[in-house]
């Protein structure tokens, strides 16, 4: 199956978007995002799509960022698109990128793409990850400690952003854009061990797939698939069953199945403090103590802003200020 169809079967299994939809296109200038740019250009004219490309100058690669911006805008000229720019000139100075994480980098960029897409009053947002992302994502993930959630790694369709590449593997994107003959740009940084990621793209996945599986990517990319599956069912359930508990009973929720509970219990927390991140599997034990304590005494934790308190039959979660 060529590139094309295989987007074109993902737009369709995983409901990307419709037909005479509006969509901007987050574009760095590396492989990636080129070959996304170039995939949806072709299927613009059979979906009705129209198309705005965004790009971002973080200017932490002095003159190769100003060359990945000078492509980015050619590219936008041979496909007769509108492009939007944002420098961030400021972090031009030497040194300084050890001091911007990659979440904040990211941060800035997707609030750009957000900000854009309002801007023309566009559906959707659509980036470049790929295959190879996702595994590494999946494997990073399992090296700092994850659940079933954060198997469920990067998604195809997250709210309004869209990943019409997430199964296509890295070299199939590079094959298709030098068959092609498009000119791409590469982030020599992305070759350095700066990042945790890239140790793990750099290092460790060449060793695993050297040493102990050449398909390691592929199989970590059906791990997250499978998980995001089982995930998915277990999520719904809890958001049923807390729609339909007007209190949280201690009884009812140690009857619950150990999967279904921690979920429902992660679903409680995250309408009161929205940044998952912050609460640790950790903190989830703590609720479990005082849900199995056979103590008939009020039982009280606090953590990330949070109170989490057990009177008798019932359990509460609030908002703590100190």
């Amino acid at each position: 199956m060529n590139l094309i169809k295989k987007i074109q079967e993902n737009v369709f299994r995983y409901e990307l978007f419709e037909s005479g939809g509006k969509i901007v296109v987050g574009v760095s200038g590396g492989p990636d995002s080129v070959c996304l740019l170039d995939a949806l250009h072709t299927l613009a004219k059979k979906y009705d799509l129209k198309l705005i490309v965004a790009h971002v100058n973080y200017g932490l690669r002095g003159k190769d960022s100003d060359l990945d911006e000078k492509l980015v805008r050619k590219l936008a000229e041979k496909y007769s698109l509108p492009i939007e720019l944002k420098s961030f000139t400021k972090y031009g100075k030497s040194g300084i990128r050890k001091t911007i994480s990659e979440e904040k980098l990211r941060n800035i960029r997707y609030a750009f793409f957000e900000q854009i897409r309002k801007k023309y009053k566009a559906d959707l947002v659509a980036v470049a990850h790929n295959l190879n992302d996702q595994a590494e994502t999946v494997l990073m993930r399992l090296l700092r400690g994850t659940g079933l959630r954060g198997l469920n790694a990067i998604k195809f369709k997250n709210n309004n952003i869209i990943r019409p590449l997430l199964n296509v593997p890295r070299k199939e994107i590079i094959y298709s854009l030098r068959k092609n003959k498009i000119a791409y740009r590469i982030d020599k940084t992305n070759l350095s061990a700066d990042f945790t990621r890239n140790k793990i793209r750099n290092q460790l996945i060449p060793n695993l797939e050297k040493n102990f599986n050449p398909r390691v990517q592929e199989l970590l990319y059906k791990l997250s698939e499978s998980a995001a599956a089982d995930y998915d069912f277990i999520a719904r359930f809890a958001e049923a069953w807390l729609a339909a508990s007007k209190v949280l009973s201690v009884a009812a929720l140690n009857s619950l199945h150990p999967a279904i509970l921690n979920e429902v219990l992660r679903q409680a927390i995250e309408k009161l403090n929205p940044n998952l991140r912050e609460i640790e599997s950790g903190h989830i034990d703590e609720i479990l103590k005082i849900l199995k304590s056979s103590k008939n005494k009020r039982q009280q934790i606090t953590f990330k802003g949070l109170k989490i308190e057990r009177i008798g039959d019932k359990l509460t979660i609030e908002k703590h200020n100190l």
